[in-house]
Formats: C-alpha cells, structure tokens, sequence
C-alpha cells in the first residue's frame, strides 16, 4: 500500500475546521502511519481597495480538502467520519486518488514544495530513456539540474549526438 492524495468533499466555508477536526482524530486514533498531510489548497489574491493592494488568502477549490493517506479501512472510517467531512471524491462509495501531475501542479501553484528526488546520477554515465519521445534511446548525461529534478542526456540521433532536457524519472542506469 502507497500514500496517495485524496479530495473530501466538506460544506462550503468549514474546509480549515475539517483539517483541524481531521488532525485532531489522527492523533487521537493514532493513525498518523496511515494518514499524512491534509491540505486547503490557498493562493494569494490581490486586492485593491481605497487605493490600497492588500493580498487576501483565496480557496482554489472551495468545498475541498486534500488529503495525503495510505487507503485501508480504517483511514477511510476515520476521515469518512470526521465532523465536516461528506465524502470522498471518486466514482461510487470507491475514492480515487489524484494523479501525481495533479498534486505537484496543486502544490506548486500553492507554493509548497515538494520533496526533491534524488540525485542518483553521475556526469557522463550511460542511461537509457525509459518514457517519453525519446524512450529506449541510450545516452549519456551533460548536465544535471538538481533545483530542477532534470538532467541534460546527450542521444545519438541520425548518427549525431543531440543533447534532450529529460527529468530524473524518464532515465534509468544501464
């Protein structure tokens, strides 16, 4: 079983007091090994009043709280049953997680970063494209990007070597 992020669906206007309510039960159902951060996704709204900017806090998706957990029946019981809380989005009574593209897009738009992968990469080793367009080329890493999380391979196409901007992921050792 993997951690996976979740949406709850709440009433609108209680998402902050689902997160401290749904904190709350973690802790006092010790399920803090199952279920991990919980979010309101946020961004900064400009706001011009009387001449004056003022930036205000704006829900992006009001009526929504993330959820980062590991899916068993017991973490479902208790956010299912957290005040506030009136299901889980997903098709029937099955919640269905959120692609990983669609948290990073979330987190970063929210300004929260997220853990960098590691560097397990070294400047002129040989690896081999494993997605992408470029996928089952063999080449051999320029440059790495580690504030990135990508690497510069250099491939060999139409007989000459053409430098590609891959991330960590797409690229395996040989």
């Amino acid at each position: 079983m993997e951690k996976q992020w979740y949406v709850i669906h709440t009433y609108s206007g209680y998402e902050n007091k689902v997160k401290a309510n749904l904190e709350k039960r973690i802790e006092s159902m010790n399920m803090g090994d199952k279920i991990f951060r919980i979010l309101v996704p946020m961004e900064d709204e400009v706001e011009i009043k009387d001449g004056k900017k003022k930036v205000a806090k704006r829900k992006v998706f009001p009526g929504y709280v993330l959820v980062e957990m590991i899916m068993t029946d017991d973490s479902w019981y208790v956010v299912r049953n957290t005040s506030g809380v009136t299901g889980f989005v997903g098709s029937g009574s099955k919640p269905i997680p959120l692609h990983e593209a669609e948290v990073r897009h979330i987190l970063r738009q929210m300004g929260v970063e997220e853990p960098r992968a590691k560097i397990d990469f070294e400047l002129g080793q040989n690896v081999r494209v494993t997605s992408g367009p470029f996928e089952n080329f063999i080449g051999s890493i320029e440059e790495i990007y580690p504030d990135k999380g990508k690497i510069k391979v250099l491939v060999s196409m139409f007989g000459r070597e053409t430098p590609v901007e891959l991330e960590y992921g797409q690229v395996e050792r040989l």
